[in-house]
């Protein structure tokens, strides 16, 4: 009998459900048909799209599809498929984390939240400016073609970025950390600074569509809303170990159920995500086997293979180093792109 590898999962944040995924669900009545039934009910019974609907629909639509109230669950039920379908004889799950919306997933993967409790969060968080968005997010690269993180121009974008955030009525906060890209968040005026400053490289700085200055101050009023639309008794303690957007560990047996609901509604919305340091604990505290991003897409395979070579993971060393490994025994499985890896 084959020993279980020790897997830490990794949760997708807003983005990753493109036109490439539409339909990822389609086969997931079997292992997941009761919790989309559910969505689909809660859904339908809010006024809006049933999940199901919007996975089955003719053609993907950026209006529709990338919309907070749409997106977030949308990929909260893809994720929770791919969950499903993990071999839980094969892998020991040691952690679980994610990437900024990927927080309020991995809550619910790992036990903090029931369904309910989940899809409140998540559908209450991603429908919150169905209104108006405030402000938004653009993406910028800051390590070279080998992926080594270029400290010098992660300084220049920083410095850019308060050099516009000192101007009156122009906002700029770092967003995330991303491996080797920073998101950043601020307002229209701000962000439009940004995009005419930042050098041009490739196709970026891009700005991300339908992405509000998640993690930032702009998003006060936001994060004193959910503190008065969810109750602390929503959040339980995990059943596996959580790793959070600065890189802390939640617990089974010590965590505080209060602590973790005012970090998720406080910091976590208002300050930076630190998706890198995340991904580096998790390499560092619990040394996995393997790494395994849940769907759809697998647009952060990129920036999980960045962290790998900045931290030269079992002798990664190079974007080549990584490419190389996936494409023998791969230390990153990815479920949303069954051609690099299988589950």
């Amino acid at each position: 009998m084959s020993k279980k590898k020790r897997t830490v999962v990794i949760c997708p944040g807003r983005g990753s459900y493109t036109k490439d995924e539409l339909g990822y669900l389609k086969e997931a009545r079997p292992l997941a048909g009761d919790f989309l039934d559910d969505l689909d009910r809660r859904r339908h019974e809010q006024g809006d799209p049933t999940i199901t609907e919007l996975d089955s629909a003719p053609q993907f639509k950026v209006a529709l599809h990338t919309k907070g109230e749409h997106a977030s669950p949308l990929i909260y039920a893809c994720s929770y498929y791919d969950f499903t379908r993990l071999d839980k004889s094969e892998h020991e799950i040691v952690a679980i984390t994610g990437n900024s919306m990927g927080w309020y997933i991995a809550l619910a993967l790992g036990g903090s939240l029931g369904w309910a409790e989940a899809f409140a969060l998540i559908q209450g968080m991603g429908g919150m400016m169905r209104d108006e968005i405030i402000g938004g997010q653009i993406i910028y690269p800051i390590c070279d073609e080998n992926w080594h993180i270029q400290k010098n121009i992660e300084d220049e974008v920083m410095a850019l970025v308060d050099e516009v955030n000192g101007q009156e009525g122009f906002q700029a906060f770092l967003s995330i950390r991303l491996g080797g890209y920073l998101v950043i968040g601020g307002n229209n005026l701000g962000l439009k600074a940004l995009l005419q400053k930042l050098p041009a490289k490739e196709n970026y700085p891009f700005q991300l569509v339908n992405h509000a200055a998640f993690h930032t101050p702009l998003m006060k009023d936001t994060s004193e809303l959910a503190f008065d639309l969810f109750a602390p008794s929503l959040f339980k303690a995990p059943l596996v170990p959580l790793i959070d957007g600065r890189g802390a560990i939640w617990k089974p047996h010590s965590s505080r159920t209060s602590e973790l609901y005012q970090y998720t509604l406080g910091h976590q919305v208002v300050e930076p995500y630190d998706f890198t340091q995340a991904v580096t604990v998790a390499l560092k505290e619990f040394a996995p086997d393997r790494l395994v991003l849940l769907g759809p897409g697998g647009s952060l395979g990129g920036a999980i293979g960045q962290i790998l070579v900045s931290c030269r993971w079992q002798g990664l060393r190079s974007k080549s180093d990584f490419q190389s490994r996936q494409q023998g025994q791969p230390f990153l499985w990815s479920m949303g792109r069954p051609s690099l890896s299988k589950v």
